[in-house]
Parts: C-alpha cells; sequence; structure tokens
C-alpha cells in the first residue's frame, strides 16, 4: 500500500508539481474560458442577425411588392441559408484549419480560434433564436406596429426579448457545447485544456493525471454553468409571476 501511495504522489509531482508544470493547466484553463466567453458573443450577434434576416423573409416574402427592398432582403436570406448549409454541414475543427492555415494564416492562434469557434456557433445560435422568434405570438408583433415602432425597434424592444426568454435553455446548452467543443483549439497550436495535457503527457510520459485532471475541470465548470442557468431560469420565472 505505501509503495502504490509513494508512486501516484510521484506521479502527481511530475505531472504539475515539478517545474512549475501545473501553470499549463491554468494557462489551458484561462484560454479555454476566452475562446468560449467571446465566440459565444460573436456567435450570439451573428444568431441575431441571421434569425432576423430569416423570419423577416419568412414573414413579409409573400405579401411584399416586387422591387429593390424584397431583391436585398432575398439576397441576405439565400446567403444565410447557404452560411447555415455549410457550417452545420461540416466538422468544426475543418473549419477551424481552414481558417487557420488558409483564410486568415495569422500567428494570432487565440484569436483565430475565437473567431472559428464563434462563426460556428452563430450557426446554430441562429436557428435557436429563429425558433424563439417563431414561438413569440404574431399579435405582440402587430402590437408594436400599432405604437409606432417600425419592424427593427418592434424586433429589438418587443420580439427579440421576448424570444430569449423562450430560448434561454437552449441558448445556455448551445454556450457548455461550445466550452467542450474548445478542446479541439489545440490543433492550430492553442494552448486550451486538452492541448495543456497533451503537453504534460509529451514531458513526462504519464497519462493518468493529466488526462484526469482536464476531464475533472471540465466537469466542475459544466457542472457551475449548469447550476448558474438553473438559478436564471428561476429568477426569470419568479419575475413573470
Amino acid at each position: 500500500m505505501n509503495r502504490l501511495l509513494d508512486d501516484i504522489s510521484s506521479q502527481f509531482y511530475s505531472a504539475f508539481i515539478h517545474d512549475d508544470r501545473w501553470r499549463f493547466i491554468v494557462d489551458g484553463i484561462s484560454n479555454t474560458l476566452i475562446i468560449t466567453f467571446f465566440a459565444l458573443i460573436i456567435g450570439t450577434i451573428l444568431g441575431i442577425i441571421i434569425a432576423i434576416v430569416r423570419t423577416s423573409w419568412d414573414r413579409t416574402s409573400d405579401t411584399m411588392k416586387p422591387g429593390v427592398a424584397k431583391f436585398i432582403l432575398s439576397f441576405f436570406n439565400s446567403l444565410c441559408k447557404v452560411y447555415l448549409t455549410v457550417i452545420r454541414g461540416t466538422p468544426v475543427m475543418i473549419q477551424l484549419m481552414i481558417i487557420f492555415f488558409i483564410i486568415l494564416q495569422s500567428t494570432d492562434k487565440l484569436l483565430v480560434a475565437i473567431i472559428a469557434f464563434g462563426i460556428n456557433s452563430g450557426a446554430y445560435v441562429a436557428e435557436i433564436m429563429r425558433s424563439g422568434i417563431q414561438a413569440v405570438d404574431p399579435g405582440q408583433f402587430e402590437a408594436g406596429r400599432s405604437l409606432g415602432f417600425n419592424y427593427i425597434r418592434t424586433m429589438w424592444l418587443i420580439i427579440i426579448p421576448q424570444a430569449f426568454k423562450n430560448i434561454l435553455p437552449a441558448l445556455c446548452n448551445e454556450f457548455i457545447v461550445l466550452f467542450k467543443e474548445t478542446a479541439i483549439a489545440g490543433v492550430v497550436g492553442v494552448t486550451d485544456l486538452t492541448r495543456a495535457a497533451n503537453i504534460i503527457r509529451g514531458v513526462t510520459f504519464q497519462s493518468l493525471f493529466p488526462l484526469l485532471a482536464v476531464a475533472l475541470i471540465y466537469l466542475l465548470f459544466v457542472m457551475l454553468f449548469t447550476m448558474l442557468v438553473g438559478k436564471l431560469e428561476r429568477r426569470m420565472r419568479s419575475s413573470e409571476r
């Protein structure tokens, strides 16, 4: 038993304490959270814009008269459909590699990861947001127009806030999925949590502690995010009463 404990202690020391290798894990946590946070912002902005374009086309295409406005809306709707098809139909790892090695060819790997994951997340947020907008009673839109709001102000001030309440659980789930998807950021050299574990493995030739530590960190963060989402949902439900 003592020999087993000594062996475990030795492996733990080698994996994290010796040469301050724990710093790789800390850097990995920091980069993972940075990528997730800013990618979610990009994805949310893209998703809202695309959802508004797609919903506007679905609601007004039959009643709009042929002209410049209808042509522009049709063009952007088609562009959004192509974007959704391409992004949702190809693996995020391939998108990340294309953006890093072909499109941007940037040395700022963290920025490339943020952009790549943001663009990928935007496609899924767009469909989540579109379903939320469609779930809002059409009478709300008519009420906004009757108050003198134009289409954009009605969407921004009345429809979008109600849609957010409808889609909050799905949107938060997308955040959790995005957080876990960043585990592939290491393919372009970003020191995320997974790559931090691989660096320690490559130096120490030990897999147990680095991989278990990273898995535990992901699990703890997901549990924390889930708890915060649950509290937010309860607060929103109580505010509606």
